[in-house]
This record gives C-alpha cells, sequence and structure tokens, in this order.
C-alpha cells in the first residue's frame, strides 16, 4: 500500500494515514457562528488523518470576508464542540486554522466596534465581496499601534484555549496568502519604522511573538503554522530577500519546537513555484512534521512521501469534492469534479451533496 495510506504520527497523535485535508474557506458559518451544516461538511471527509478547519478569526477584527467562523466567543466555541465530535467519531484529528485577515477584508463584513487592521496603512490592490454591496474595494487599513499588537498575541492565544475547549487537537497559525501574520513578514505591507519592521528579524517579530504565545497557552505538540513562501496572493509580491528571509523564518520556527511546518506551493493556480530549493531548506533545517500541499494526486503524494520530501502531503479541491477520498485514492476509482461555482455560497449544495462510490 501506498505511504500515503499507512499510519503516521503528528507528535504525540497518531493518524491512520498521511492525508490531511487543506483549510478551504466555504463561507457557511452564518453569523461566523459554525453549525450543524458545517458538522455534516466535516464529518463527511473525516477518513484523512488530519482535517485542518477553513479560516477561523482568532478576533473580530479579523472576520475580513464574509459568513467565515470565529473562535473569540462562547457562542463559536459551542458551535465548534459538535463538529470535533463528529469529526473524532469518525476516526480524523482535527485542527483549527486560526485566520486574522488583516487589511484583506472590508467593514461591510466585520461586526460592530471591529476595525481593518494591519501592520501598516497600505491597501492592498484588488477587491472584497461583501453580502451587503457586492465587490468593494479594498480599503486602506488603520496601521496596528504596539498596543494592537499586543491585544492580537493575546487574542490568538485565548482563541488556542478556545480551540481546546471545543474539542480540537492542534491549532494551525495561517502565515500564508497575504493574511495579518503574513502581512508582517512581507515588505510591501509591512513599512513599519519600529521593532516589527525594517530586517526580516524585526518583520518576523510579530509572528514569532504570535508562535510563542500559543505555544505557552496549549503547548508546542498543539501548534502547527501554514506558509506560502513565493506565493502572490493577496497582493504579496516577490522580492528579492525572500529565500533568505523564509530561511531565516525556518530557522526560528525550528527553534520553537511547534508540531508542524505546513509548506504551500499555489503554483498549481497560477502562482510562482516554490523552488525545490526552498522545500528542500524546510526538510534540512526544520526537524519536526513537515507537511506539503499544492495540486497533488495520488501518485505525486506517494512519490514524494517515499523520497521523504515531507511527511504528510494536503489535499484541497480534491476532497472539497471527493467526501471519500481514501477510499478511492486505495482503489484508484475516478473522482468527481469540483463545482467552483458553489465555492463561497451559503447552503447545501455544492457542500454536502458530492456522490460518494457506489458500493
Amino acid at each position: 500500500m501506498s505511504l500515503l495510506f499507512s499510519e503516521t504520527v503528528l507528535g504525540p497523535l497518531k493518524l491512520p494515514n498521511r492525508l490531511v485535508m487543506c483549510p478551504l474557506t466555504r463561507n457557511r458559518a452564518t453569523d461566523n457562528i459554525p453549525n450543524a451544516l458545517m458538522a455534516q461538511y466535516y464529518a463527511q471527509r473525516a477518513s484523512v488523518g488530519l482535517i485542518i478547519t477553513e479560516g477561523t478569526s482568532p478576533s473580530p477584527n479579523g472576520l475580513g470576508y464574509p459568513r467565515i467562523p470565529g473562535i473569540f466567543s462562547a457562542a463559536q466555541v459551542a458551535g465548534w464542540k459538535p463538529i470535533t465530535e463528529a469529526v473524532h467519531a469518525k476516526g480524523a484529528k482535527m485542527f483549527i486554522q486560526l485566520m486574522h485577515c488583516g487589511r484583506i477584508g472590508h467593514p461591510l463584513n466585520l461586526p460592530a466596534g471591529a476595525r481593518l487592521l494591519a501592520p501598516s496603512a497600505v491597501a492592498a490592490a484588488g477587491e472584497m465581496y461583501t453580502d451587503a454591496e457586492g465587490l468593494k474595494p479594498h480599503p486602506v487599513p488603520q496601521a496596528m499601534t504596539e498596543a494592537d499588537i499586543q491585544a492580537a498575541i493575546a487574542e490568538y492565544a485565548q482563541a488556542a484555549k478556545n480551540a481546546m475547549t471545543a474539542g480540537f487537537d492542534g491549532v494551525e497559525l495561517h502565515s500564508a496568502n497575504g493574511y495579518l501574520l503574513e502581512q508582517f513578514i512581507r515588505p510591501n505591507s509591512n513599512q513599519r519604522t519600529d521593532r516589527y519592521g525594517g530586517s526580516i528579524e524585526n518583520r518576523a517579530r510579530f509572528v514569532l511573538e504570535v508562535t510563542e504565545a500559543v505555544i505557552g497557552a496549549i503547548g508546542q505538540d498543539r501548534v502547527g503554522i501554514r506558509l506560502s513562501p513565493f506565493g502572490v496572493f493577496n497582493d504579496m509580491p516577490l522580492y528579492a530577500a525572500m529565500a533568505a528571509d523564509y530561511t531565516y523564518l525556518a530557522q526560528q520556527l525550528n527553534a520553537r519546537g511547534l508540531v508542524y511546518i505546513h509548506l504551500v506551493d499555489h503554483s498549481p493556480m497560477g502562482a510562482p513555484p516554490v523552488p525545490d530549493s526552498i522545500k528542500a531548506m524546510f526538510r534540512k533545517t526544520f526537524t519536526r512534521t513537515l507537511m506539503l500541499s499544492g495540486g497533488y494526486d495520488a501518485a505525486r503524494a506517494a512519490s514524494d512521501l517515499a523520497a521523504g520530501k515531507c511527511d504528510l502531503i494536503a489535499v484541497g479541491r480534491p476532497i472539497l469534492a471527493n467526501p471519500d477520498l481514501v477510499a478511492r485514492g486505495k482503489t484508484g476509482a475516478a473522482l468527481n469534479a469540483p463545482d467552483m461555482a458553489t465555492f463561497y455560497v451559503p447552503g447545501p449544495k455544492g457542500y454536502i451533496d458530492y456522490p460518494g462510490l457506489k458500493g
């Protein structure tokens, strides 16, 4: 049998296979509260070894998109509990992805009293969808003060504690795809002149302080992080020092001992490829679990696992459209095609109604 379907471990956790469900924003959390429809969706896909949830905000300020869930209120914690229970009953482990959108948002998507915050007052190119008024240009965010930064770090730590209360096995810090943590790393979105801006040591400071705070709250075996070096999504252009910057980040994350790094390569969706040298650097530098994602099929996943390039493989669209992806992978069965028109709309269509194998 392929290594992809063999048992493995993630820190202290035993996983039935090495296949991971990627974090996939689906915009079904009405009023930003997880619900029964989401429980059905995740439970359908719980034959994988690990499920990473859709991006979930640790703060009212982080709710950049409409209908994404949070993990900062009592109602949200209560909403997640039946979901983790349903997934665990099917045998998978479950991490929640903490995603603070930062400048990728719009006031129309934020609750009363929340603010659109970022490292610097620099608007992202492009537009944000709002339920109220459709597409709107990204507004100029408020530059975070030192007090805002400390408050955000505390929000991440509390969100991680809330995740444990909700029954999760751990959290993934979303430091990729142009959201708040990556906004601090990248020089185009971080134009600060204080100790959180300038050199990579300063630009990485917020990410590392969040990592330390979350590890302090729930332990290093329950904390992973997602990174997208060479990703350009959400107005994150390439720059000359990127390889050196992410090498520094790999070294610093390894020193903090978190359980995994999830490295995403968006080239299958048109972004520049992550150089093999960068993937190899992470493999050499980071001594715990390395997860790779980006356009994998079963054959390529098995090949990269066998070659020792990584420990876990995460997939998105294949498992979105094929809840029984593990069974299909083991038998070589054909895959359903994903329906992009239903990725982000409310309701069950294109969410819980993909057909399984006829047995």
